[in-house]
C-alpha cells in the first residue's frame, strides 16, 4: 500500500481546509477545542453542515448519498476536522444503523431513512445495552411480541447515547424467547423516539457530563414494518453494525489533533525550570505514544484501502482495542503534564456561559474530566477483553 500523499491528496486536503475555514461555525470550534460541553444542537448544526455539502457519510455507496472517497481523503478530511475543531460526527446514523438499512433494509425503509441521516437532519441512538447484559449483549431481555400489525416491546435499555435528543432508536429485541441460543430470537426494530410508552432518564456520568441515559420501553408499539431484515435474525445485523462501531471508535483523527495538544501542553508546563517536554522520561513517554499512535493510524489506513486481508475480520477489534488505548493514554499524559492544576473539581468552567475566574490555565480545566471520560473507551461497543477474543478467533480458529 502507498502511503504517501499524492498530488490529488493535497489537492482534496486543500479542499477541506477551505471549506472548514468557511463552514465551521468559529462559536463550535471554540467550544471544541477549549474542551467544553457540546449540547444536542451543537452536533446537529454541524452535520447538516456536513450533509448540505454532501459530505457526511464518506463511506457510504454515491447512489445512497456517499462521498465516495478514497481511503486516503477519508483519513486527509478526519485529520483536518479535528484541527480545525469542528465537533465529532455523531456515529449512530451515519456509521452504525444507516450502513444496516443499505445493506440489509428494504426499500421503503431506504427511502423513509437514508435520505434524513444523509442530509444529517435525523438524530439516531442505539438500543443495544440492558441492565444485567453487560458484554454478553445477547443475553437481552427486552421483548417485543407480534399483536397484528405491530410489535409491542417492553424492557429497559441503558447507557443509550444522546437518547435525550435523537429522533429514533435502532433496537434488539428479543422476538423468540424459546429460541434454542440466546445469539437467536433476536430481531432488531426502528422505533420513533416519540412513540407513546418511551421514557428517556438522564445519567450524569462520573465526569459531570450528559451523554447517556436510560431507556424505558412499556408497551410501546412499533408498526412491524419498521423490523428490519428477518425476524429472528437481528444478531447477524448486529454483528455487521459492531463491526462498524468498532472501527470508527478508533478514532485516529481525534487522537493525532489531542497528541499534537499533549505536545504543546508539554511545551509550555515547566519542570525543573526547564519545558516539561525535555525531561527524559517524560519524553520518553511521549515517543513511546507518537510510534503506537503512528502504529495505529497506518493499521487504520490498510483497513480503509482493503489490504491486509491476514487479518480477516479482526480490523475492526483490532483497531478499537489499540484505538481506545492510545486514547486513554493521551489523556492521562495530558492530566499528568498539567499536574496539581487538573485537581481542583471546575465543573462550571465547562460551560460556554461561565465568566469566572479558573484554577490554574485556561488548558487545565478539562483535562480531568477527559481522562475519567476516557476510562468507559475500552469498555463501550465490546470491551477489550471481548475485542481480543474476537481477534484470536478470527486469527486462530
Amino acid at each position: 500500500m502507498d502511503i504517501n500523499y499524492t498530488p490529488e491528496d493535497e489537492i482534496f486536503r486543500a479542499d477541506v481546509q477551505e471549506f472548514l475555514a468557511a463552514e465551521l461555525p468559529k462559536d463550535l470550534s471554540d467550544k471544541v477545542k477549549a474542551g467544553q460541553k457540546l449540547d444536542g444542537e451543537d452536533f446537529m448544526r454541524w452535520q447538516r453542515i456536513l450533509g448540505k455539502k454532501g459530505w457526511l457519510a464518506p463511506r457510504w455507496p454515491q447512489e445512497h448519498g456517499g462521498c465516495g472517497w478514497t481511503a486516503m481523503q477519508v483519513n486527509i478530511y478526519d485529520e483536518e476536522a479535528y484541527v480545525a475543531g469542528a465537533p465529532r460526527v455523531l456515529p449512530f446514523g451515519v456509521n452504525m444503523v444507516g450502513p444496516v438499512i443499505i445493506e440489509f433494509g428494504n426499500e421503503a425503509q431506504k427511502v423513509q431513512h437514508l435520505p434524513g441521516i444523509v442530509r444529517g437532519e435525523v438524530a439516531w441512538c442505539q438500543g443495544f445495552s440492558e441492565p444485567g447484559s453487560g458484554s454478553d449483549l445477547a443475553s437481552l431481555k427486552t421483548s417485543a411480541v407480534r399483536d397484528g400489525d405491530h410489535y409491542v416491546v417492553n424492557g429497559q435499555k441503558i447507557w443509550t447515547s444522546y437518547a435525550h435528543f435523537s429522533d429514533w432508536m435502532f433496537c434488539l429485541v428479543r422476538t423468540d424467547p424459546k429460541a434454542p441460543k440466546k445469539q437467536q430470537g433476536i430481531s432488531f426494530l426502528l422505533v420513533d423516539m416519540k412513540t407513546p410508552g418511551i421514557t428517556v432518564r438522564p445519567i450524569i456520568t462520573f465526569d459531570g457530563m450528559h451523554s447517556v441515559n436510560e431507556v424505558f420501553l412499556e408497551n410501546v408499539r412499533v408498526p412491524a414494518e419498521n423490523l428490519v431484515g428477518e425476524e429472528n435474525k437481528g444478531w447477524d445485523y448486529a454483528k455487521f453494525l459492531l463491526g462498524n462501531e468498532r472501527t470508527g471508535i478508533a478514532g485516529v483523527g481525534g487522537c493525532k489533533a489531542e497528541f499534537q495538544k499533549l505536545l504543546e501542553i508539554a511545551r509550555t508546563e515547566k519542570k525543573n525550570g526547564k519545558p516539561l517536554i525535555e525531561d527524559p522520561l517524560f519524553a520518553a513517554k511521549i515517543a513511546r505514544l507518537e510510534i503506537d499512535l503512528r502504529a495505529l493510524e497506518l493499521t487504520n489506513m490498510r483497513m480503509l484501502s482493503g489490504s491486509g486481508s491476514g487479518l480477516n475480520g479482526a480490523f475492526p477489534s483490532v483497531l478499537k482495542v489499540k484505538g481506545t488505548e492510545v486514547q486513554q493514554r493521551i489523556a492521562e499524559l495530558q492530566m499528568d503534564a498539567v499536574g496539581t492544576h487538573a485537581l481542583p473539581w471546575q465543573q462550571a468552567a465547562m460551560d460556554p456561559a461561565w465568566n469566572g475566574d479558573t484554577v490554574g490555565p485556561d488548558y487545565a480545566i478539562p483535562r480531568m474530566p477527559a481522562y475519567i471520560d476516557r476510562r468507559k473507551a475500552t469498555i463501550y461497543g465490546g470491551t477489550t477483553e471481548i475485542q481480543k477474543t474476537i481477534i484470536s478467533k478470527a486469527l486462530l480458529g
